[in-house]
């Protein structure tokens, strides 16, 4: 696999950061040495759990925080120390910052004003960014006039009015509810497709990571844990911290029995024998964990990776079933089972066998 911080293709990165650290109260390192090369026109999303650096990091490169040490280039210019209005970036927040007493195209118009757009022009750019944002039909309203998404297109729109270099987002669909929150991911992707901007964005949850992005950077105490593909990512983590956060996931304790071809012999705690495809770091005899996901478990005793236990609960959920299965040792095991299959539902208490696929799982350090 390519480098995680340089998997930026043949063409030179619109962003680079090198070394750079940030701290809080002098003690508390938030981000950590960090090196990323962001390419030109890809989505990028940084990822992680409250805390992990993904924030501290867009607002660095936004100008909203400063490094402690390193520095932050731009198209081949050093932005370490510039401010945020010389950076020629579109921001967009969670908290949408609309002015209350300015119409939908008065706030859109805002930035050409500051920046001197002649008149015609800035009716013009207007127009083009409400129609790219499908409210065309809005352009009198005002802010409380309009629904959560509704305001969330408008700070988009306000973000990409003056053809800024880089857009980037903070947590920018997080005010709104599921249903919303969808509709808006696709919106936004299509427009990044339509625009060709590089398009910075931070979120915590993990399925919109997945849906929207070109790549996913993994944050986890200041350092990104792995940067690759969304299919990537999610079938072959990096490490135990990716594994876990990343989607539900199996993780069953053991060790390491014979390493071969890229594949992992592997003892659980209750004695059953399985393999998989071996992660980095790995020794004969030393500890591992075995790694897969639910949808990749199936009650059917098949070839490798056999597992004998006993269901102990099992919940409907619309479009699957989740089950728990017991295994000998103290460790349990989680599939999702399609109730549309006509399968009879195993109940809780009986006994079933399971099968995992070695090339859907991985044995990591």
């Amino acid at each position: 696999m390519t480098s995680p911080e340089r998997q930026t293709g043949g063409e030179a990165p619109i962003v680079s950061f090198r070394s750079v650290t940030k701290q809080y109260d002098g003690k508390t390192i938030v981000v950590d040495g960090l090196d990323l090369d962001i390419a030109r026109g890809e989505f990028l999303t940084l990822l992680g759990p409250s805390g992990s650096g993904k924030t501290t990091t867009l607002m660095m490169l936004a100008g909203f925080e400063w490094p402690d040490a390193g520095t932050i280039t731009f198209e081949g210019q050093d932005i370490t120390g510039l401010p945020p209005y010389r950076r020629d970036m579109g921001v967009v927040f969670q908290s949408y910052a609309l002015f209350p007493h300015m119409t939908v195209a008065e706030n859109i118009a805002f930035p050409l004003g500051v920046r001197k757009v002649e008149a015609g022009e800035r009716r013009r750019r207007v127009a083009d960014a409400l129609a790219l944002v499908h409210l065309s039909n809005f352009a009198d309203r005002y802010p409380a006039q309009l629904s959560g998404g509704q305001q969330q297109r408008v700070a988009l729109a306000r973000a990409l009015v003056y053809r800024p270099r880089m857009v980037l987002m903070d947590e920018p669909l997080g005010a709104l509810d599921k249903a919303l929150r969808e509709q808006m991911q696709m919106e936004i992707k299509n427009i990044h497709r339509q625009l060709g901007l590089t398009f910075v964005y931070v979120t915590h949850d993990q399925d919109e990571a997945l849906t929207m992005s070109d790549r996913v950077a993994v944050f986890h105490h200041g350092k990104i844990q792995q940067i690759t593909s969304p299919t990537e990512i999610y079938t072959r983590p990096s490490n135990r911290f990716v594994a876990g956060f990343l989607g539900e996931t199996n993780m069953l304790e053991g060790t390491v029995v014979a390493l071969k071809d890229g594949m992992a012999e592997f003892r659980l705690a209750g004695g059953q024998m399985l393999l998989a495809r071996a992660g980095t770091g790995l020794a004969v005899g030393g500890p591992g964990v075995f790694v897969t996901r639910p949808e990749s478990v199936s009650p059917v005793a098949d070839g490798h990776n056999r597992l004998n236990g006993t269901v102990s609960e099992s919940a409907f959920h619309g479009d699957h079933m989740r089950v728990r299965v017991a295994l000998p040792g103290g460790q349990s095991m989680q599939l999702k089972l399609n109730p549309q299959s006509g399968a009879a539902m195993p109940a809780p208490g009986s006994p079933v066998s399971l099968s995992v696929p070695a090339a859907d799982a991985l044995v990591l350090s």
